[in-house]
């Protein structure tokens, strides 16, 4: 499953959806634009599918974009796109190693070692984590549950994803969705990178 699956563009519009508070989906079809608008506080954009043009850059799938707050940024559709915004709030702690970046690719933030899983938290608040994780070939993460919905981005590589007992493959550029206190398990096949955007509920 995509995020674009749930984010399906309609020609001539954009669309947005709000996952959790300050994370919203875009869905914007080709030649549709936002116009330039500044936040109080620092956004991370994260392009899922599409081609689209922010400020002076232009990004594609799996590109993301650091926005220091008060700085405008407008939205231009190349072709039909879904990207993620995270509003990164008084409230969120931020990893320092986003502080100096512009356009990159999550996947470059964090590296494999040799039979470990690799964790790197991003963002978090009361209200979300967002994290990327590497695995060597092999590595897995034991069957668990979490405390609200869940939304994996797979940055390289394959997995298995197992859900409720049913297994589920994953490659790069593929996302999959997690309920509240749905069992799940991850196990690498092969080298493999992954986002994790993780609502938190007391």
């Amino acid at each position: 499953m995509k995020l674009y699956d749930e984010n399906i563009p309609v020609p001539g519009c954009t669309i947005s959806n709000q996952e959790i508070e300050n994370v919203t989906h875009f869905s914007l079809a080709k030649h549709t634009s936002i116009s330039k608008e500044k936040y109080p506080c620092d956004v991370l954009y994260i392009v899922d599918t599409g081609q689209v043009k922010m400020n002076e850059h232009t990004l594609q799938a799996n590109d993301c974009l650091f926005v220091k707050a008060n700085t405008l940024c407008g939205q231009e559709a190349i072709t039909d796109t879904v990207y993620t915004e995270i509003l990164i709030k008084e409230d969120t702690k931020m990893n320092e190693v986003l502080k100096n970046i512009d356009v990159f690719q999550l996947k470059d933030l964090i590296p494999y070692q040799k039979g470990k899983i690799v964790n790197m938290d991003l963002l978090s608040n009361e209200k979300m984590k967002f994290v990327i994780m590497a695995f060597d070939d092999g590595c897995a993460l034991a069957e668990h549950a979490a405390p609200g919905n869940a939304l994996i981005f797979a940055l390289d590589g394959q997995a298995t994803i197992t859900y409720e007992g049913k297994d589920y493959a994953i490659q790069a550029g593929e996302n999959f969705r997690f309920e509240k206190n749905g069992k799940h398990a991850v196990r690498a096949n092969g080298p493999f990178k992954m986002a994790l955007l993780l609502e938190l509920e007391g």
